[in-house]
């Protein structure tokens, strides 16, 4: 085997013009692979985290059914108890409690549909990141009360023509179901990015909310944020185990963002998707690089393999020969691919790739400015094990078309 391994290497080398032609399609192959996967991982990690940070948190607890219903009626009656137990959970670095209700919100010229949220203004600058998003006036603060502040979205407030210290009538129907109306007065206006959430929500205290929702004390959501999206799990499980052991833990459920954001998930598989389909023509052309090699290699040796089946030499040897070479070629390629792809990839995931240019879709998912491609052992590995594998396989044809070679005719080649 040591010998035939040597021939093998040899005969790679005796075209080398060719070779190295295929060598840097298996590269090339490999570079853009590793590149693209670990962007496309990156870029949903920036999504994940944009969302979840903005509004969603990690986790929230809320009641059995509330998610599917969104019904006022639906809360977590004492969220006190709820609000300790996650706190103490190793991996928790915040906790908030929300309620909302859906309510018309008029301003002295129009009127629209919008979420009304009632925040808890200290801690909810922990969980999310709204307070940073706010780019006129200032965050909701309790210092006055009496003022009852409204934060809104950029797009609500050209859509209702308000400004900062306007006035807004919020209109109703409590957790009771008795009339809730009250007015506020707009203290700050954010921009995250994400037009829905921009268009269509309205921020208030949650002592508030509490008080024109009729709420007693009840919120509809808890709100928990975890040190990453690897300690999601583990912190759902624990808090499913203590929400199980509190009274009337029962009736109330953990749900983690995958759940909170179905369409975020199934935007992230349709990308996937795309990027597969990607993936396999990429592979497709080089496989039939490889393939046009070794064709040419067996018909341009044709009667080298003549004489060597004269004097012995069994074709099955052979086969594993012209495999041998294949391998060596792909195995070249595809390190100094993993090589190059992972040092390029290593650079713009601490430069980062500026989006400030991104198309208004990326922004409905709150990417903007950069985005840092994410280099794991999955993403440098995956797509040259895919690029070996089929290599391997496109590159079995030529190899076993020398089986059908017939000593005589083959010597007599030309």
């Amino acid at each position: 085997m040591g010998m035939d391994m040597k021939m093998a290497w040899r005969n790679v080398w005796r075209n080398p013009r060719r070779t190295w032609l295929t060598i840097s399609a298996i590269g090339f192959a490999c570079i853009i692979l590793i590149f693209m996967l670990s962007f496309q991982f990156g870029s949903y990690g920036t999504m994940i985290n944009s969302a979840i940070q903005i509004n969603t948190g990690h986790l929230q607890i809320q009641a059995e059914n509330y998610f599917a219903e969104k019904s006022m009626r639906q809360v977590v009656p004492e969220p006190g108890p709820v609000i300790r137990s996650a706190s103490g959970i190793e991996s928790v670095q915040a906790v908030t409690a929300r309620a909302n209700a859906f309510s018309l919100v008029s301003s002295d010229n129009r009127t629209g549909g919008a979420m009304i949220i009632g925040v808890d203004p200290e801690s909810e600058a922990q969980v999310s990141t709204l307070e940073t998003l706010v780019r006129r006036g200032e965050f909701l603060t309790e210092a006055e009360p009496a003022s009852n502040p409204a934060l809104i979205g950029r797009l609500m407030a050209r859509n209702l023509q308000v400004g900062i210290g306007d006035e807004l009538v919020v209109l109703g129907q409590g957790r009771d179901g008795s009339v809730a109306a009250t007015a506020l007065t707009v203290c700050g206006i954010y921009a995250s990015g994400m037009d829905e959430f921009d268009r269509s929500t309205l921020h208030m205290p949650l002592d508030t909310f509490q008080e024109v929702y009729s709420m007693r004390g009840a919120v509809h959501e808890i709100v928990v944020k975890v040190s990453g999206l690897n300690h999601v799990a583990p912190v759902k499980r624990v808090l499913a185990k203590r929400l199980d052991q509190m009274p009337g833990g029962d009736s109330l459920t953990v749900l983690d963002w995958d759940e909170l954001m179905p369409g975020l998930t199934q935007a992230i598989k349709l990308d996937l998707t795309i990027g597969v389909i990607f993936w396999a023509l990429l592979v497709l052309v080089v496989a039939f690089s490889i393939l046009n090699t070794f064709l040419m290699a067996v018909f341009e040796r044709t009667r080298e393999f003549g004489v060597m089946m004269a004097i012995g030499t069994r074709p099955g040897r052979l086969v594993w020969i012209m495999l041998y070479e294949s391998t060596a070629m792909t195995l070249v390629g595809i390190g100094l691919g993993i090589a190059m792809g992972c040092m390029v990839t290593w650079i713009f995931q601490h430069i980062g790739i500026d989006l400030s240019g991104a198309s208004e879709i990326l922004q409905q998912y709150g990417i903007s400015g950069r985005i840092y491609p994410q280099l794991s052992i999955i993403t440098a590995l995956a797509g040259p094990a895919l690029v070996l594998i089929v290599t391997f396989a496109v590159s079995l044809y030529p190899a076993l078309k020398i089986k059908s070679l017939k000593p005589v005719e083959a010597m007599m080649h030309v």
